[in-house]
């Protein structure tokens, strides 16, 4: 069994669990207890569990979200080349929206030269849209100051407003059993609208996202088209082999 699929099944009963004895993850994985501790060592150090003795508990925080700055200098140039590909995608004429995000923040200079229309939520993206002279809509709403995206029925009412061609969304974890997640059900309600009224949506999410779970759900990982890069080769052949799910690996 690859060290990946190994940790991935730790992963899922500690989800399940919440607390693990150590025997009981030998019993599910057939590995030995040296190999096991190793993953919990690995694990451990990604903070996505605490070791206790004998066992292991999770300690992922769902809810706690990292602020606009934090995000932007995680993985910055893996969201660099997302962005670049998910601007590739639009086309002139299109209308889209653009989540409250660091990654489709990113995609901004890629979008300069296209006769488009964008709706966004974030009023971190205004300026930048601003600069590169692209035409935009700020949806109303409540300010949640720690994302800079508006939020709440204003947002939502606002989105149903329009039709868009596409709509980019940032997320802060995708699971192949879980699905797209985010800590705030607000943000998570307007992310759900957006890809309600779009023709397609994209989720787009660097590698670190990957079995990362929040407190609320967006929707199932068949509901967006996931753009992202650097997965491991059992984690594609395990989406491929999902047949409603649609990734672009770049």
């Amino acid at each position: 069994m690859l060290t990946t699929e190994r940790q991935s099944i730790i992963f899922d009963l500690l989800k399940e669990k919440q607390t693990v004895t150590i025997q009981e993850m030998i019993e599910a994985t057939n590995a030995s207890e040296s190999t096991i501790r190793r993953d919990l060592t690995e694990l451990e150090k990604k903070k996505m569990l605490s070791r206790i003795h004998g066992g292991a508990t999770w300690t992922e925080q769902k809810i706690r979200e990292m602020s606009i700055l934090e995000k932007s200098t995680k993985n910055l140039q893996d969201k660099k080349r997302i962005a670049q590909h998910a601007a590739s995608l639009v086309e002139d004429g299109d209308c889209i929206f653009l989540d409250a995000g660091t990654t489709t923040f990113q995609m901004i200079p890629f979008l300069q030269h296209k006769d488009i229309v964008v709706v966004t939520n974030g009023i971190n993206l205004v300026e930048r849209l601003m600069e590169h002279d692209i035409a935009a809509y700020l949806t109303g709403g409540k300010i949640k100051a720690k994302t800079s995206a508006l939020v709440g029925s204003q947002a939502i009412e606002s989105i149903k407003n329009y039709r868009f061609d596409k709509c980019f969304l940032g997320v802060n974890g995708f699971d192949l059993k879980f699905g797209y997640t985010t800590p705030d059900p607000e943000e998570a309600s307007v992310k759900q609208h957006a890809a309600n009224f779009a023709k397609k949506a994209y989720a787009l999410a660097d590698y670190s996202k990957l079995h990362k779970v929040n407190f609320a759900k967006i929707f199932d990982l068949d509901e967006a088209i996931l753009i992202t890069r650097n997965l491991p080769e059992e984690i594609k052949n395990e989406l491929n082999a999902m047949k409603t799910v649609e990734v672009i690996h770049i």
